[in-house]
């Protein structure tokens, strides 16, 4: 059966052209409370195990119910912040909450060494996921990002960003996944919802008046659903452990940048609905990151917690996927990337597909004539670019975001946008925009800490070797 029922099931929605897209799509209807999680009818139970199929592919119930956002006030700043429905689970596990992309979100310590030697639970849920289908889907992607998605498989994702027109600075980043030659699964940043909404109203009334008038697309937002990345070495024996089928679902043979439906034990002998399992995520380890219907968002999640036990799976929070993400080499949107730096500039020119190069083509991705001239390097007749991301290791204390970087002859050169302590490597890291032309790994600069110049060396990213299953060892 197609992955595309992964998304296909339930009300589409076409958003209004005079407003922003439509977030009100249909959910489960059962309620997400402590009665509905304690218990479920075995009639319910046994319907499940006969419809369900390993390659039963994840559905959206048509259920006609919403969810319902819970607010809360924050301590730091007088504002009405969301919770994720994961919000509950981690008072419970002794989480300090705080403000984060206009969520409660939990600051767990010690992460960071644990994700890197068992396996961490991170709540993700303020990430926001979009359902883009139809048959001019794949189009409008490729209208409003550089990703091939022609190419792409059936089953596979791609990292990569929103552009600007005219401009080709990155909106956002994102994850696009394929399930269908005509529907797309799309992840973007929590931090960017005001901004993502009101650009994606206006491409897709753009789209519709001038490209596709039949209004063969549809856009919508899945609020209320859950996603936690399960990320670290054990990641692949803990959620095979409460699988319905784990020697049909072959997690083995599932590769990084591939995705899944699959059906997992919860309370004992009950079944949750569909969920989509996708393998990668922020930290360099293997692992997944699991979409989840709102209704088993938290038994789900426990059901995680208590097959693998606190020794070999533990919530981590905000302060350990920062760290984690930066010694992967991995960017985060406002700090690394930002609405005036391009994919060139920020070192993602492989995120423009080999087949979206070509200068003349009939639909071509925002800031194309941007981008495809920084492609190829000023030495070699290009456009090239005035500055590069590149990674550092910096002597002393630590630099952080909006340190300058200069040369030997003190001359400003460029800007650290993150940086910490590394705890695996035990050194200071960092990464930052510099100029053209010092951007080679070994180069030797000094970054102005606290007022005081500490020697840098340019390195190559990753810091720490990325361990992503790819099907023979870790890369």
């Amino acid at each position: 059966m197609k992955l595309v029922r992964a998304l296909q099931r339930g009300r589409k929605v076409v958003p209004s052209l005079q407003s922003q897209p439509t977030r009100s799509i249909p959910l489960l209807s059962r309620p997400l409370s402590a009665a509905a999680l304690s218990s479920s009818p075995a009639s319910a139970v046994a319907q499940r195990q006969h419809q369900y199929s390993p390659r039963t592919a994840l559905t959206f119930s048509s259920a006609s119910s919403k969810a319902t956002r819970r607010h809360g006030s924050s301590a730091a700043a007088d504002e009405l912040l969301e919770k994720t429905p994961l919000y509950d689970l981690h008072l419970a596990h002794g989480a300090k909450m705080v403000p984060f992309g206009g969520f409660h979100m939990p600051s767990v310590s010690q992460s960071h060494h644990f994700t890197r030697t068992y396996a961490s639970l991170f709540d993700v849920g303020h990430m926001v996921q979009h359902r883009f289908s139809g048959p001019s889907a794949a189009a409008f992607l490729e209208r409003v990002t550089p990703a091939a998605l022609g190419p792409l498989p059936v089953g596979s994702s791609t990292l990569n960003m929103l552009l600007w027109p005219g401009t080709g600075g990155i909106v956002d980043d994102c994850i696009i996944t394929k399930l269908a030659d005509d529907a797309f699964y799309v992840v973007t940043n929590a931090a960017c919802r005001e901004k993502d909404d009101k650009y994606l109203a206006h491409q897709l009334a753009d789209w519709k008046l001038n490209v596709d008038s039949e209004a063969r697309l549809v856009h919508e937002v899945l609020d209320g659903w859950g996603l936690v990345a399960l990320q670290g070495p054990l990641s692949e024996e803990i959620l095979s452990s409460i699988l319905v089928a784990p020697e049909e679902s072959k997690l083995r043979e599932l590769y990084f940048g591939q995705c899944r439906p699959v059906m997992v034990r919860v309370r004992g002998a009950e079944l949750s609905q569909p969920i989509l399992v996708s393998r990668g995520g922020y930290t360099g380890e293997d692992g997944f990151e699991i979409s989840i219907p709102p209704a088993d968002t938290v038994s789900v999640t426990e059901a995680l917690l208590e097959a693998a036990g606190p020794e070999k799976l533990q919530f981590a929070g905000l302060g350990a996927r920062d760290s984690l993400r930066l010694e992967a080499g991995m960017c985060l949107y406002g700090h690394d990337l930002d609405d005036t730096t391009t994919p060139v500039e920020a070192a993602l020119g492989w995120a423009v597909g080999k087949t979206r190069r070509d200068p003349a083509a009939k639909n071509p991705f925002h800031g194309a004539e941007v981008i495809l001239p920084q492609l190829t390097p000023k030495s070699k007749g290009g456009a090239g670019v005035s500055r590069r991301r590149v990674g550092l290791v910096v002597e002393g204390a630590p630099a952080r975001e909006g340190a300058e970087i200069v040369d030997s002859s003190g001359q400003k050169i460029g800007v650290v946008t993150s940086g910490c302590p590394s705890p695996t490597l035990g050194k200071n890291i960092a990464m930052g925009y510099i100029r053209d032309g010092s951007h080679k790994a070994g180069t030797e600069l000094e970054v102005l800490v606290r007022g005081r110049k500490r020697k840098a060396v340019v390195t190559k990213m990753p810091f720490v070797p990325s361990k992503y299953w790819r099907g023979t060892a870790p890369a």
